[in-house]
């Protein structure tokens, strides 16, 4: 990945506090000598990320940081701009604040899932492009709801779906689509990655001097959650679309991931990347059947989302063929494990191993009439008919980020490797194996009207219920 910085001069930045009414415009995007100012909501652990990232893209700077706790601000803006050298950003703690700012032309939203479709449509109502990380939706009704603002306000907005920018991750599909592996015919995506136990704790704030890990084994000591640092925490806001709910640690930073108010389990957290690539492989859209089965196994502890789960899709075949169908099926896994095919997960070279990382084991196989393929995010390898001899073979990253900014400059959604409608068709498999888990029975699925036969519990679940004012 190619890495630029610049400097910036230096400027006092301001903390913008309270809340209003929102106040729309759609203006689109015109820079100052190709400028592009982004905004960056949600600053804590991906957010920096993306704030690295941007920085070091030409001619974009971060004019904008917006969090709901404020204890984080005065350490990023050491780090990522007084350190640096660069022009402090503008602060904020709502951003109905931030999308008023019409010095900012797009934002990246790096909140909890809960947020994330609801804050793009606001930015998108505002004339902001946006950048959402994934999963893009919360539910499969606003999922549809961000796909329809993006396309009424054609604005440019990016799915978080990273290795759709990796040449690795292009050159693979191609191979497929070219007809090299044959008739592909079935995808597995695995997502094993170490999860410990995340306990139970009370409702209400940490006693000073409490110490406290996202996981109970752990020695990674997260700010003690005091009465102290909540008085700097927007956690109304925080909750937003959310049931009212007292504050828990175990529902708060990160450790949200594994309660369905605010996230999505594993499927929807890591899961969802290999997801991705599986659907886009098998060249298919909405599923006709979908079963998960699974649950929150070994631990006793407060997490909801289960920690080991396998669902099964059926797709029609994209290419016709009669009753010919495509399969795809997805494990999650957070213990111990084996590794996948051709020795994946033993720590051998890239060449001779996929989808492993430490005790993790993170990709796709894909099965084909003529051979099968291993992916994961650095690159991919081929094993060719029944002997399984290796074949060929693909590698390397691309820059998510700068695809973002090269559309925005171009005012072209068209230019996005990962545009939210393909984004949105990624998520909506995670919330259909998530029903059907949570249900326990197989949704049938009618593609064209996208809902379950015969199933208005199962359709219900498509989307959720508001809290005022954050509604959809």
């Amino acid at each position: 990945m190619e890495r630029r910085k610049f400097i910036q001069k230096t400027a006092k930045g301001t903390v913008a506090l309270g809340a209003a009414p929102l106040i729309f415009s759609n203006s689109n995007w015109k820079g100052a000598n190709d400028r592009v100012n982004v905004a960056v909501i949600g600053i804590r652990g991906m957010g920096q990320s993306h704030i690295r990232e941007y920085q070091n893209l030409k001619n974009v700077e971060v004019a904008a940081l917006c969090d709901v706790d404020e204890n984080l601000f005065a350490g990023r803006v050491k780090k990522y701009y007084t350190d640096k050298g660069l022009r402090k950003p503008t602060l904020y703690n709502d951003m109905r604040r931030l999308f008023e700012d019409k010095s900012i032309d797009a934002v990246s939203v790096v909140t909890p899932n809960h947020w994330h479709a609801l804050a793009g449509i606001w930015a998108l109502q505002a004339g902001k492009h946006a950048s959402i990380e994934k999963p893009s939706c919360h539910t499969i009704e606003e999922g549809q709801k961000l796909v329809e603002a993006a396309k009424r306000y054609n604005l440019v907005v990016q799915d978080g779906a990273e290795q759709r920018s990796n040449p690795g991750a292009q050159s693979a599909v191609q191979f497929m689509r070219d007809g090299k592996l044959g008739e592909v015919y079935l995808a597995k995506g695995v997502c094993y990655k170490w999860r410990d136990s995340i306990g139970r704790y009370p409702d209400g704030y940490m006693a000073e001097g409490e110490k406290y890990a996202s996981t109970v084994n752990s020695t990674s000591w997260i700010e003690p959650f005091t009465k102290e640092y909540m008085e700097k925490v927007n956690y109304d806001m925080w909750l937003g679309p959310a049931p009212k709910r007292p504050f828990n640690r175990n529902r708060f930073h990160y450790n949200w991931h594994w309660n369905w108010d605010y996230g999505n389990g594993d499927l929807g957290n890591q899961g969802v990347h290999e997801m991705d690539i599986a659907r886009w492989g098998l060249g298919v859209k909405i599923p006709t059947r979908v079963s998960a089965m699974g649950g929150h196994l070994l631990f006793d502890d407060a997490q909801e989302t289960p920690n080991v789960l396998m669902a099964v899709f059926e797709f029609p075949n994209p290419e016709g063929g009669g009753d010919k169908k495509k399969v795809m099926q997805f494990e999650v896994r957070h213990w111990m494990t084996n590794p996948e095919g051709n020795n994946l997960g033993s720590g051998e070279s890239l060449k001779n191993t996929y989808m492993t990382s430490s005790s993790n084991v993170i990709g796709n196989i894909f099965y084909g009439s003529e051979g099968y393929m291993l992916k994961d995010v650095s690159g991919w390898q081929t094993f060719m008919g029944k002997e399984r001899e290796p074949g060929a073979s693909g590698a390397g990253e691309g820059n998510h980020y700068q695809n973002f900014v090269d559309a925005i400059r171009a005012d072209d959604p068209g230019l996005l490797t990962a545009p939210i409608e393909e984004g949105f068709y990624s998520c909506a498999l995670i919330h259909l194996a998530n029903i059907s888990h949570r249900l326990g029975r197989t949704l049938n699925i009618d593609p064209v009207t996208f809902s379950v036969i015969n199933d208005e519990e199962a359709n219900r679940m498509f989307s959720k219920e508001y809290r005022k004012p954050y509604m959809l």
